[in-house]
């Protein structure tokens, strides 16, 4: 705060904190409390000025089953910015709120684990991972630390199987401590599978704090997309407790409101990574952005000749549009 109030005075304020992608350190954003935009963002939580653009915004984020209170936050932000259609808005809004670090394709200083509660499909995102990194052309590392699921080797086995990798296995901590440093020298990338953990239980999560601290590196967040909010908040704050700092959400063509990964993204201070956006693994995954999320958030329908299109019916029942059309 010393830092703040020396470079913009004595009347900053804090609007944001935000973890950094790699764990050190935060991101944080500061402002005036009597500039322009405040001054708007306080019209706009009053209620004595809303715009087109922004009330299309709110209208989605609503049928999503976003939480009220980053709903008025991305609302009032698309409501000052200089976009004149809803998705621009949308996507500036989004931009300012959230962090975006796609996940690492061909090369990464530090081993990417995935993490997550059971069932969210860490697993497979491993393996499309892998497969697109391998499809690069580069050298690529797989370790399996779950030794719980039944079968759950076998399954990721399976995969690098056909994409010539060899899976290393790694039983706990000291297990990663001592493959990781050796496997570095040969790959470029290097991604992990880990059990599903209980987000809820102190012994899951003391077990998955001690797995991430074995060796330098990244956690993501593997989460189904379609999760409920408040849940998502509560498992992503969990997760980033113990270090996961971006997350990749899973399920996205079978997932009709995206309110969750929005939540988890903000309790958790994660950094969007990448979406699963089909179940194949030669091109499952997609890097996500603003521009790219504010168009699954939005209605995909013709626009209205101010640029904004209309959220009624924008997600009729027999709509089977796929989100990756939208990415």
């Amino acid at each position: 705060m010393a830092a703040i109030r020396a470079e913009l005075g004595d009347d900053a304020i804090i609007v944001s904190t935000q973890r950094a992608s790699d764990g050190n350190g935060v991101r944080i954003t500061a402002a005036l409390e009597g500039d322009l935009v405040e001054d708007d963002i306080h019209t706009a939580l009053h209620g004595t000025h809303r715009t087109p653009v922004g009330e299309a915004v709110r209208e989605a984020l609503e049928f999503h089953g976003a939480p009220a209170r980053l709903t008025e936050l991305l609302v009032n932000l698309a409501a000052v910015t200089p976009a004149r259609d809803a998705i621009g808005a949308c996507a500036s809004a989004l931009d300012q709120v959230f962090r975006f670090a796609p996940m690492p394709q061909t090369a990464a200083p530090r081993p990417i684990l995935l993490v997550g509660p059971p069932g969210t499909g860490k697993t497979i995102a491993v393996a499309k991972l892998a497969a697109r990194a391998r499809l690069s052309g580069r050298a690529v590392g797989v370790i399996t630390a779950d030794s719980v699921r039944a079968g759950a080797q076998e399954q990721l086995a399976a995969f690098t199987r056909i994409l010539e990798i060899d899976l290393k296995k790694a039983r706990g901590p000291d297990g990663l401590a001592t493959l990781v440093p050796n496997m570095q020298q040969q790959f470029g990338v290097i991604f992990i599978d880990s059990p599903g953990l209980n987000p809820f239980s102190q012994d899951d999560m003391d077990y998955l704090r001690a797995l991430i601290s074995a060796v330098p590196m990244d956690a993501a967040l593997v989460l189904n997309a379609g999760t409920d909010p408040m849940e998502a908040m509560e498992i992503a704050e969990a997760f980033a407790e113990v270090g996961a700092t971006r997350i990749l959400a899973t399920r996205l063509d079978m997932a009709r409101r995206l309110g969750g990964i929005l939540a988890a993204a903000e309790a958790g201070s994660l950094a969007f990574g990448d979406v699963s956006i089909n179940p194949h693994v030669a091109n499952g995954l997609c890097p996500i952005t603003p521009l790219s999320l504010a168009r699954l958030i939005l209605p995909l329908e013709e626009e209205s000749a101010i640029g904004v299109s209309s959220a009624g019916g924008a997600y009729p029942d027999d709509d089977d549009t796929p989100y990756s059309e939208a990415l």
